[in-house]
């Protein structure tokens, strides 16, 4: 029997995703531009140049997250824009403790405020999509926005924010045209989170609670980003996706 593939086709769609240099992100924008998508990623160094992977097939754009005119910028550059995918983010910013209030506060403007502002920034071209089903905006969230973490309590708090307002974009830019969901992403095999697989006891209990027992690939998070953005989803919005082989279902 053969299996059946879904198959998208974003032609002529303007697709940015912030931190699209590696991990989920990279392979987001790859996908979109499989598809036939032109794809803008952002990242935090000066240039393309800057990155081991090869960007060759996206346009770049440079973005400092807790820098407001950075934000601002990358906005003010695109020409359109159909699909956005707030990816960029990171847990223990500089390698602190999110604990402390300092840090807890970089945490969530790195992971929610500047990706609300980004989106607020670029509503005015979002509004403009032609796109078939209406424009999209895609949110990374985590298995933080479901469950608490005692080591990421600011990354987890503003995980948890990314989906709340993912609901409240979804119900106040319908009547534009727009559409606004997540993806609690789970456990992806990236190179974050190279160091965690690498220990055992901290990777096997992964494993164990993970009923598919195995992480998921960075492809299997951009697969559901097409989905959320394409005419298929036309008449999803403010949801949240779990993309976690199962790992949440269990109590």
């Amino acid at each position: 029997m053969s299996e059946a593939k879904a198959i998208f086709d974003f032609s002529a769609t303007r697709v940015l995703v912030t931190g699209g240099s590696n991990g989920i992100g990279l392979a987001t924008a790859r996908a979109f531009a499989d598809a036939g998508a032109d794809v803008t990623i952002t990242g935090t160094a000066a240039t393309a140049e800057g990155y081991e992977a090869n960007l060759a097939d996206f346009a770049y754009r440079q973005l400092v997250l807790e820098e407001d005119a950075s934000i601002d910028a990358v906005a003010a550059s695109l020409d359109g824009l159909d699909v956005l995918v707030n990816n960029a983010g990171a847990s223990l910013p500089g390698g602190g403790d999110e604990w402390e209030p300092d840090v807890f506060e970089r945490a969530v403007r790195i992971n929610l405020t500047a990706g609300y502002r980004l989106t607020k920034a670029c509503l005015p071209l979002l509004g403009r999509s032609e796109l078939p089903g209406g424009a999209a905006i895609v949110g990374i969230a985590s298995l933080t926005s479901i469950f608490g973490h005692p080591m990421v309590p600011g990354y987890g708090a503003a995980k948890t924010g990314l989906t709340g307002l993912t609901r409240a974009m979804a119900v106040t830019w319908a009547n534009q045209g727009i559409r606004a969901n997540a993806i609690a992403a789970g456990m992806v095999n990236t190179r974050m989170t190279a160091v965690v697989q690498s220990i055992p006891e901290m990777n096997e209990p992964v494993l164990a609670r993970t009923p598919m027992g195995r992480w998921a690939e960075p492809s299997e998070i951009a697969d559901a980003a097409l989905f959320l953005a394409s005419d298929q989803a036309r008449f999803i919005t403010g949801q949240t996706l779990t993309v976690d082989g199962g790992f949440s279902v269990l109590g």
